[in-house]
C-alpha cells in the first residue's frame, strides 16, 4: 500500500480509537475530513479512475455498517469511520477490516460474557481498575462503564483487525 494511503488510514484509526475509547464519539469532523481527502487524494494521485474507485470503497465499508447500525449494532460513528477508511483504501481492503473488526468484536463479546457471568468477573472488573494507571477518577470511570452494561467501543475491535489486515496485505 502507498505510504500516504498507509498514514492516513492509521492517522484515521488512531485518532477515532482515541475519541471512542476516551468520550465514546467518533467525530463526524473527522470523518468527514477524511473521507473528502481521501477522494481528493485519489483522484489527484490517479484520476477518474480512481477517484471513482475511492467512492466505490467508502460505499462498501459505510453500506454493511448502516445495516448493523439500523439494527442498532453499532453507533454512527463507526458506520462513517468505516466509510472514510473505504475511500482510502479501497473495497477490498475495508471489506477485509470489516470482516476482521466483526470476529474480534465478536471474541471480545464471548471474554465479556464468560467474566460478567459469575463472581470472578466482579473480581476481574475491580482488579482491572486497580491496575490502570492514572488516577482515581480515571478508576471510577472504569469502573462506571463495566457496570453500565454499555457497549465495549467498537474500536476494541476495529483496531487489533486493522493491524491484522495490514500484515496479511504485506
Amino acid at each position: 500500500m502507498n505510504i500516504v494511503i498507509l498514514t492516513a488510514a492509521a492517522v484515521l484509526l488512531i485518532v477515532a480509537f482515541i475519541t471512542d475509547v476516551s468520550k465514546q464519539i467518533i467525530p463526524n469532523r473527522l470523518t468527514i475530513f477524511f473521507f473528502g481527502a481521501g477522494v481528493l487524494f485519489h483522484l489527484i494521485a490517479g484520476g477518474i479512475h480512481d477517484g471513482a474507485a475511492a467512492v466505490a470503497g467508502a460505499a462498501a465499508g459505510f453500506v454493511p455498517l448502516l445495516l448493523l447500525h439500523l439494527a442498532k449494532g453499532i453507533g454512527a460513528g463507526d458506520v462513517k469511520l468505516f466509510g472514510a477508511l473505504g475511500a482510502w483504501i479501497g473495497v477490498g481492503a475495508v471489506l477485509q477490516l470489516l470482516l476482521y473488526s466483526i470476529l474480534y468484536a465478536g471474541l471480545i463479546g464471548v471474554v465479556i460474557a464468560v467474566i460478567y457471568r459469575s463472581f470472578s468477573g466482579k473480581m476481574t472488573v475491580e482488579m482491572t481498575a486497580l491496575l490502570l494507571p492514572g488516577d482515581e477518577p480515571k478508576k471510577r470511570q472504569w469502573l462506571r462503564f463495566a457496570d453500565s452494561g454499555k457497549k465495549f467501543p467498537f474500536m476494541l475491535a476495529v483496531l487489533p483487525a486493522a493491524v491484522t489486515v495490514r500484515i496479511m496485505l504485506g
